[in-house]
């Protein structure tokens, strides 16, 4: 029988063997369950009458348990001891799977940086980035290397010696046992060996020669490379945190989230285009019709297909045959990226695009009406829509519609689907149930998200904190009970999980999946944050006043220290040394607008990583990162994969102090587990637990 000590100590502790079980408590907080026969820990080793206890433990055995328990604290309390790792933020990554790829492998810049560093005047600036993109990118450049004639053994041994070099810099923050996990198992003893090379020590050197020349003899070479390699990408980004939006407009969300998979350490605030995706994977016919329309109008048939075999031909027989004679031209599909697979008709795109929409603004109007509470009886624009003047009534002013060919709305009853439309939607309901592509990647975005994180004193989520004018935190109504601030997004983050976990015959399933599109596009949503969506304004009205979507007060205000504090001061978090990081909103550099907001308290990273903001921006996106001397944001230029692609990085902010281990989250709980341990050392030591006597 194994004496179990969760929550304090590590497994490999706990391997000694008793009779029974019991459970004790070290000091006030934690509790430590034991098996140890007839044990019950008083609560406080100082207490009276203890001597009566007896236990089935051998005296060796207390021994051995007090030596690994002291070894243990001797261990953590060394980790703590150490500089923090590099977190790394990214934000609103939009289907935009090789220019985030490069983000990560590249460490947003920062292994460049590392080569120069290193290296400094010793090798040239093209030999720099043949390094950095061999780290990149190993397996390709090595081919590349190969077909020229240029994979020699001098290539290699150079490269292995300058990847060892560059692992050692990167390495040198962690214990040795933490980078030994890292390594691929059937390099990891020669890799641990030639990062410990004392290049001063002639033996030593004789054998680090060695097992390189040993290594390329057997012809190994390439594979220890790439081996080196994906080892350096892995330690330069200690944990990446994702401040929503992995999907929609991009071309391949399911790649982007395949990397976040095979992550090490990743945390994601759910965006509003995640819970679109989300809902769809729940089953919201609304979200799912939503996340096609998305795709269609930005051409991305591969990710609906390719990535999650979603079977998008009915919705192209159907679409052809309805709108045959329609060109659709309000409807044409944005190409920012061609399709790999299969190139699709723009024309039949087009009508795809509009038949989706139609089915949209209906499903849409019947959640609505369902919900009176959401407050949004007025966007049920296709009730609005006079037939015969080809008007819609929109905030209590007519508009003249562009397009007025709408073969399967009844003006009668214009929420109601079509026979043809009911049989469609079931349809695509049911292929996006049975992809299991999707729900694999949806409950990882489950299990490894949330509304929003606190993390070593940086409070993230996607949108806002709703808020009014005056300051204080809007509030919203949900089956009759108020909630703002932090409440209001922890009542959202549970209703969320119930939206897909809760069975199907559970009766308020279907209230919490309406919830999912409400939260898309909601007035009061705090991953939206904005007072309308304008989809069928800017399909169908001309007059861009009619298509106005007001800023939640949030943005205005958070622009201002004193809410931002106030924020924080919401979320529990310290006002001085905290920030807020925050995705969303594009940054429009090039109109002068700053990321950093609220003197300091506050980073907004979308930058515009999408190709469809970067006319906007001006740039593609920024990187937070923080490293254990400061905050530093990555400023980043369009992706080119045949050009270098290393951002503008700027210090934002130093530390005061280098910031350790023990300055973090992780410290404090490593403290919480030495004092448990230290505690539990001194009731071997001072005898509470004892000898068993026969």
């Amino acid at each position: 029988m194994k004496i179990l000590y969760h929550t304090v100590i590590s497994a490999e502790l706990a391997d000694l063997e008793c009779e029974s079980s019991a459970k004790f408590r070290c000091g006030a907080q934690t509790e430590v369950l034991c098996t140890v026969t007839g044990f019950k820990y008083p609560g406080n080793r100082r207490e009276e009458n203890r001597d009566n206890e007896r236990f089935g433990l051998s005296e060796a055995a207390c021994k051995r348990v007090s030596d690994r328990e002291s070894g243990e604290i001797i261990n953590l309390m060394a980790i703590r001891g150490l500089p923090k790792g590099t977190e790394y933020f990214f934000s609103d990554l939009h289907g935009e799977f090789e220019a985030f790829i490069h983000l990560l492998r590249s460490a947003s810049g920062i292994i460049r940086e590392k080569i120069s560093e290193t290296f400094g005047y010793v090798i040239s600036d093209e030999e720099e980035i043949a390094l950095a993109n061999l780290i990149y990118y190993p397996e390709r450049n090595i081919r590349k290397i190969q077909k020229a004639g240029k994979f020699t053994e001098d290539w290699q041994r150079i490269t292995i010696y300058r990847l060892v070099r560059i692992c050692k810099e990167v390495s040198s923050k962690f214990t040795r046992s933490k980078v030994r996990k890292k390594m691929p198992p059937a390099f990891a003893y020669i890799i641990d060996e030639l990062l410990h090379v004392d290049y001063n020590d002639d033996n030593k050197k004789v054998y680090y020669d060695e097992i390189i020349h040993s290594i390329i003899d057997i012809e190994m070479g390439d594979q220890f490379i790439m081996a080196l390699c994906n080892l350096i990408q892995n330690l330069t980004v200690d944990s990446l945190h994702i401040i929503g939006d992995i999907f929609d407009r991009g071309p391949r969300a399911d790649i982007i989230m395949n990397e976040l998979m095979h992550f090490h350490d990743v945390d994601i605030q759910w965006g509003n285009h995640d819970i679109s995706w989300m809902g769809a994977a729940a089953g919201n016919l609304a979200c799912i019709c939503s996340v096609l329309r998305i795709a269609i109008r930005y051409n991305g048939f591969d990710v609906l297909e390719d990535g999650y075999g979603i079977n998008l031909r009915p919705l192209s027989m159907f679409a052809a045959r309805i709108y045959k004679d329609d060109p659709c031209e309000r409807f044409m599909p944005k190409i920012l990226d061609e399709n790999i697979y299969d190139a699709v008709d723009p024309g039949l795109a087009a009508k795809m695009h509009k038949a989706i929409t139609v089915i949209q603004f209906k499903v849409e109007g019947q959640i609505t009406k369902r919900h009176p509470d959401y407050q949004i009886n007025d966007r049920i624009h296709l009730e609005h829509i006079n037939f015969e003047k080809g008007t819609v009534n929109i905030h209590g002013k007519d508009y003249k519609m562009l397009d007025m060919n709408f073969p399967t709305i009844d003006p009668k009853d214009p929420l109601k689907l079509t026979k043809e439309e009911q049989e469609l939607i079931h349809n695509l309901a049911l292929s996006f149930h049975h992809s299991e592509t999707l729900h694999r990647h949806i409950r990882f975005v489950y299990s490894h998200g949330a509304m929003y994180k606190r993390c070593n004193g940086n409070l993230l989520y996607h949108g806002c904190i709703p808020m009014k004018e005056d300051g204080t935190f809007e509030e919203l109504k949900l089956k009759g009970i108020i909630y703002s601030g932090k409440r209001l997004l922890d009542y959202i983050e549970d209703a969320v999980k119930m939206a897909y976990f809760l069975p199907e015959d559970d009766p308020t399933k279907d209230w919490y999946r309406d919830f999912m599109w409400y939260l898309w596009c909601g007035p009061k949503s705090p991953v939206y944050g904005k007072d309308n969506m304008a989809t069928f304004e800017n399909y169908f009205v001309a007059d861009k006043a009619a298509a106005k979507e007001n800023m939640n007060p949030y943005y205005k205000l958070s622009e201002k220290e004193e809410f931002c504090n106030k924020i924080l001061k919401e979320f529990g978090l310290p006002v001085e040394g905290s920030h807020i990081i925050n995705g969303h909103v594009p940054v429009k550099l090039k109109d002068g607008e700053s990321p950093i907001k609220g003197n300091g308290k506050l980073f907004v990273i979308d930058g515009g990583l999408s190709k469809s903001y970067q006319p906007k921006t001006g740039i593609a996106g920024y990187t937070l990162i923080f490293n254990s001397h400061h905050l530093a944001l990555a400023e980043h230029k369009p992706f080119d994969r045949d050009h270098e692609n290393t951002p503008k990085v700027t210090i934002v902010e130093k530390m005061k102090k280098r910031v350790m281990v023990a300055d973090t989250d992780t410290g404090k709980e490593l403290a919480a587990k030495i004092a448990d341990l230290k505690e539990l050392v001194a009731a071997y030591r001072g005898g509470i637990i004892k000898e068993k006597l026969e």
